[in-house]
């Protein structure tokens, strides 16, 4: 029976784990923190990935989560709402939120719930070495020891640890986007009601409101400037360098700072876009953000979508890895190219520079939101959402197109 490690137990992992189970493999999944994530932004499902979750049975129980946002509102520094784009719960037109939105951290304890049964979770754990051999992949522990594994998929996110010992160091990998982005709990003083407030500022910062389920709120900023070492694990001089950034913004951001400070609910990270080449190099194979990391608001769909497709295809494949590879990235690649593409008018639109492109960008949004145009300002994100066709993977020797693949790989 084919053994696969996962490194990773946030989206990808647990998505990958449950459909190799269920397709009869031997499953480990590896994550470096203490248990389950908590924490994190809301993530949609959209297209075929509401899909894969209505296929494992799910889509019921990610309702029943989802944040109860209806829609986004544009603010002035008054909190007037300058515009607003309701929730398109039909989905068939772009709508800027998905019927399926989730705060990440719900969304990755329900899959974890759905995929813990027969497969081996290692938390507080990862991965330091990986040497390949034609056996497998010998795979050492920062716990010590040492295992062999059939294949090994990183799933790790965008600062990826198997990419980084299967396929070199990270900046190699990934280009810089130029900002920053900071999610943390915090509290309002103005009323939500049910709507995401964002209010963007001269100097190419915004910062943002997002009410959830419990009446807790979510803040987040984003700003633009140059790349700063700092130690991941020094919170504090994470959170005044977040301070100075925003300092002397109006709206809201005075009290989220103040709240910034007392919260242990925080992350920072710089916006990467993932740019590697190969998705797989021999018995390893990369998953979610560690490969297809940097699209707007598509990296949580693509995640599941591929981690269906892999174990598919290892299942079709029989657990060969050479084939279920190169069809893994056959059937993904052009809706995986689709789904990076930036969003209309990209940086400059979302982090404006000066007040006159503010207001220009508040006014075409306007006008075009009381047009036929509304799909336009996603580019389309509804349509490239579902542009990959789903198989029904039944196994080794599965029919497809009139052919099985076995046979289709003596020919």
């Amino acid at each position: 029976m084919t053994k696969v490690l996962i490194s990773g137990a946030s989206i990808a992992g647990p998505t990958l784990a449950y459909w190799l189970r269920r397709h009869g493999f031997t499953v480990t999944v590896v994550e470096r923190a203490p248990k389950p994530r908590e924490g994190g932004q809301a993530v949609d499902l959209r297209g075929a990935a509401r899909d894969v979750i209505e296929r494992m049975g799910l889509l019921d129980t990610v309702r029943a989560h989802h944040t109860g946002v209806v829609g986004l509102s544009a603010v002035d520094q008054r909190n007037r709402r300058v515009w607003s784009w309701g929730s398109d719960l039909s989905g068939d037109s772009g709508g800027i939120i998905a019927d399926l939105e989730i705060l990440r951290a719900d969304l990755g304890r329900i899959l974890y719930e759905a995929s813990r049964d027969g497969v081996e979770y290692i938390f507080d754990d990862s991965i330091i070495a990986l040497h390949e051999h034609a056996g497998g992949v010998d795979v050492t522990f920062a716990s010590g020891g040492s295992r062999t594994f059939d294949v090994v998929v990183g799933a790790d996110g965008l600062h990826s640890n198997v990419r980084r010992l299967a396929f070199g160091p990270e900046p190699g990998f990934v280009q810089d986007q130029g900002y920053y982005k900071v999610i943390f709990a915090t509290g309002a003083d103005v009323p939500l009601d049910d709507w995401q407030l964002m209010y963007v500022m001269p100097g190419r910062r915004r910062a943002s409101l997002y009410p959830t389920r419990g009446g807790r709120t979510r803040g987040m900023f984003f700003f633009a400037g140059p790349e700063i070492d700092h130690d991941r694990r020094d919170v504090q001089r994470q959170k005044r360098f977040v301070a100075d950034a925003m300092a002397g913004a109006g709206w809201q951001v005075p009290r989220m700072l103040e709240s910034m400070w007392d919260t242990t609910d925080f992350y920072i990270d710089r916006e990467y876009l993932v740019t590697i080449e190969e998705w797989s190099r021999g018995r390893v194979a990369l998953l979610g953000d560690a490969v297809f990391g940097g699209s707007a608001g598509m990296g949580t769909s693509m995640a599941v979508v591929g981690a269906y497709v892999l174990a598919g295809e290892l299942a079709a494949a029989d657990g060969d890895h050479v084939r279920a590879f190169a069809r893994y990235r056959q059937v993904l690649d052009g809706y995986v190219r689709d789904n990076k593409k930036p969003m209309p008018g990209g940086k400059n639109l979302f982090l404006p520079k000066g007040r006159g492109m503010i207001w220009l960008g508040n006014q075409t949004t306007r006008l075009m939101l009381a047009g036929p145009w509304r799909s336009m300002l996603t580019g389309d994100l509804q349509g490239k959402a579902g542009g990959v066709t789903l198989e029904d993977y039944a196994g080794p020797g599965k029919v497809v197109d009139g052919a099985s693949r076995r046979e289709d790989a003596l020919q």
